[in-house]
C-alpha cells in the first residue's frame, strides 16, 4: 500500500474543492484573457478644437406642477484651420448644457473657404432679425468685428476681415447668420468665370453702336 511521503499532509477541504471548480468571475475593470485592451478617455487622440461660450441663460418652462428650470448654452467650436460650428442645447445644470451644445456643434461643423488668411469676397446675409456683412481685408489688418462675429471668425482661422452687425443684437441669430455667410462663399475659380463672362458681355455691349432716337425716326 502506497503511503504519502509526508504524513502531515491533509486532504483538501470540500470548500476549497468547490471554489477551485467554480468558474472564474469577470472582474470589472480587468480585461478578459485574449480580449482587446479597454480604451480610456486619456487614450483618445487629442484634437485641436477650441470652444467658447457665446450665450448662457436660465430658462423656465411652466408645467402642471409648477415651473421647470433648465440652463441653455450656445457654444462655438473651431480648429482655426477652416472648420467651425455652433451648438445650442439645454441641460439640468450648466455643465450638462455645455456638454450637449459641444456635441451638437461637432455634428454641424462647416468648412470655410479661406484665401490668403481672409475671405474670398464680400457677403451680406440676413437670418431672421439678424443681418451680417463681412468683407475681405488686407494682410495684417486683423479682424475688425465685434460680438459673436469676431469669435466665429477667429475660431474659423480667418486672420484678416471686416464685419458689421446691421440687424438685431441677438447672439444666437447673429451666430447663425455668420455661419450662413461663411458657408455661402463661392470658390475662387467660379468667381473668375463670372468676372470673365461679365467682361465679355460688357465688351459686346460697347462694340454694338447705340442708335439714337433721331436716327430711328429718320429710318422710319
Amino acid at each position: 500500500m502506497n503511503t504519502p511521503d509526508n504524513k502531515n499532509d491533509k486532504a483538501p477541504a470540500a470548500a476549497d474543492v468547490q471554489a477551485s471548480s467554480a468558474p472564474a468571475r469577470f472582474n470589472r475593470g480587468r480585461s478578459k484573457p485574449g480580449a482587446r485592451p479597454m480604451r480610456r478617455n486619456s487614450d483618445r487622440p487629442a484634437d485641436d478644437i477650441e470652444q467658447k461660450i457665446v450665450d448662457l441663460a436660465r430658462v423656465t418652462r411652466v408645467m402642471a406642477g409648477g415651473k421647470r428650470m433648465k440652463f441653455r448654452a450656445c457654444m462655438i467650436i473651431g480648429d482655426r484651420k477652416g472648420r467651425v460650428g455652433m451648438g445650442l442645447a439645454k441641460g439640468v445644470d450648466v455643465s450638462a448644457a455645455i456638454a450637449k451644445a459641444v456635441t451638437q456643434a461637432r455634428k454641424h461643423m462647416i468648412n470655410v473657404n479661406i484665401v490668403d488668411g481672409t475671405i474670398p469676397h464680400a457677403v451680406t446675409v440676413k437670418e431672421k432679425s439678424a443681418k451680417i456683412m463681412i468683407k475681405p481685408a488686407k494682410k495684417g489688418s486683423g479682424i475688425k468685428a465685434g460680438g459673436v462675429v469676431r469669435i466665429i471668425l477667429d475660431l474659423a482661422g480667418i486672420k484678416d476681415a471686416t464685419a458689421k452687425i446691421l440687424g438685431a443684437g441677438n447672439k444666437i441669430n447673429n451666430s447663425r447668420a455668420t455661419l450662413l455667410a461663411l458657408s455661402s462663399f463661392v470658390p475662387k475659380s467660379k468667381v473668375a468665370k463670372v468676372k470673365n463672362n461679365e467682361e465679355k458681355k460688357a465688351a459686346v455691349h460697347i462694340a454694338q453702336p447705340v442708335k439714337s432716337a433721331a436716327h430711328k425716326s429718320a429710318n422710319k
